[in-house]
């Protein structure tokens, strides 16, 4: 019973492996596809174009997050430089 249950996947495997080769595929004509392949064709452009909002705010975030740095880096840089020689005091409570 169990051999035959392999030999029948097996079969349903190969049918499907010569199925999906180039030689069986149909080709795809944009002229008969109707007016459902163009609906899901528009939405799924919508989809993609409307990720482009987050993916804009993350990488301008990425950029002034970056210059900031940047900026603190030179402006701490000039603040030692201008005041050399003092060193920080320990308060007691």
């Amino acid at each position: 019973m169990r051999k035959r249950e392999m030999l029948k996947a097996g079969m349903m495997g190969a049918v499907m492996a010569l199925l999906a080769t180039p030689a069986f595929a149909r080709s795809v004509e944009l002229k008969e596809a109707g007016a459902a392949l163009w609906v899901f064709v528009a939405i799924g452009a919508v989809i993609i174009l409307l990720q482009l909002v987050p993916a804009a705010i993350l990488f301008f975030s990425f950029i002034g997050t970056t210059v900031t740095m940047a900026l603190k880096k030179e402006k701490a840089t000039q603040e030692e430089a201008t005041v050399p020689g003092l060193e920080p005091v320990v308060v007691k409570k």
